[in-house]
């Protein structure tokens, strides 16, 4: 069997995911290389991963290692030039999101992917993999809830994890590049259009350091859409029961609801609290089988030179979107798109 040898730059929370998927889940993948400006990192590449070939420059980890593929899970500002050097360097690329911080970096990235169309990029939206999410866009498609006019998004990371979301503010590019480029590339996804204008706003109620870091850590946008339909996003970073993700498609003869109650599994514990279930504790938790049908599908494309469905330009309409909305937070004005 051909292998897509593959190096990880970046081995956070979620790189962590994509590298073991990619080290032990996908049979025609082979995890070569890994880079990390964290030491701690590193070792857990070798340890771990068992990946002995590892880098602290991402530039030579281009020019010296064994791989096909580079798969990017770094920090949200360096993501376009980390695509445009490695496609410059012959090699595949599947990025996580944003593709960019703001419109002139996702540019550069449009211009890299451009200049080698024999090359496999993907972006990393794999909200799109995921089956209840793939179910939906399906029955939008075949009509099952008419005219879909409004989407309703929430996204809310769990409260145990807040100090490393303060630690990334100040590089995150805000809360709504950051927090909610899912749910705006979901929100075109299921309108099948794009957005016209925003209107946003924020509040810090628990955490101080989110604003001294020029942030928020809730966000509320209100969209409209070019055809008329409308986008709600809610998104958070202090959920006290775990991670809570949800979203709702209203159409003019149905309403789909994905993960009305974000649930850890089926079980219900009834006690003196009465009968609660468990909500899942992260996004790695949520969406891990998406995480690796995505992956299969970045490693299968860039070995018959194919493309994936989600582009470059899905990332950069996002990024003006997810631009846009930063602008009407910061202004409290409308902000046309």
């Amino acid at each position: 069997m051909k292998k897509l040898r593959i190096g990880v730059v970046g081995l956070g929370r979620l790189g962590k995911v994509h590298a073991q998927n990619i080290a032990y889940k996908i049979p025609n993948a082979e995890l070569t290389a890994a880079c990390s400006i964290m030491p701690a990192e590193l070792e857990y590449a070798k340890q771990e991963l068992g990946v002995t070939d590892v880098y602290s420059d991402y530039r030579e980890m281009l020019a010296k290692a064994d791989i096909d593929a580079v798969v990017i899970v770094t920090t949200s500002s360096e993501h376009c030039w980390q695509i445009e050097a490695a496609l410059d360097a012959g090699k595949h690329v599947f990025s996580e999101k944003p593709l960019g911080v703001d419109v002139a970096q996702c540019k550069q990235a449009e211009a890299a992917v451009e200049r080698h169309p024999d090359l496999t990029f993907m972006l990393g939206f794999m909200r799109r993999y995921d089956k209840s999410y793939a179910y939906a866009k399906k029955k939008i498609e075949e009509g099952a809830i008419g005219t879909p006019y409004l989407v309703k998004a929430t996204g809310i990371d769990p409260e145990a994890f807040v100090d490393g979301a303060i630690r990334f503010a100040k590089t995150s590019g805000g809360i709504f590049l950051d927090m909610a480029i899912h749910d705006i590339d979901l929100m075109r996804w299921f309108l099948g259009c794009e957005a016209t204008e925003v209107y946003a706003m924020g509040a810090t109620f628990k955490h101080p350091e989110f604003k001294e870091a020029g942030d928020d850590e809730t966000g509320v946008a209100v969209y409209k859409f070019e055809n008329g339909a409308m986008g709600m996003v809610h998104v958070g970073r202090t959920a006290p029961y775990g991670y809570h993700v949800e979203t709702e498609i209203v159409g003019t003869e149905g309403t789909i609801r994905i993960s009305a109650v974000p649930e850890k599994n089926q079980a219900m514990v009834y006690n003196v609290n009465g009968a609660c279930t468990e909500c899942v504790g992260s996004f790695p938790e949520r969406f891990a089988e998406s995480y690796l049908t995505e992956m299969e599908e970045f490693v299968n494309c860039a070995l018959e030179g194919k493309q994936p469905g989600t582009t470059v330009y899905d990332g950069t309409k996002s990024t003006i979107i997810g631009y846009a909305t930063t602008e009407a937070w910061k202004s409290g004005k409308i902000v046309k798109i």
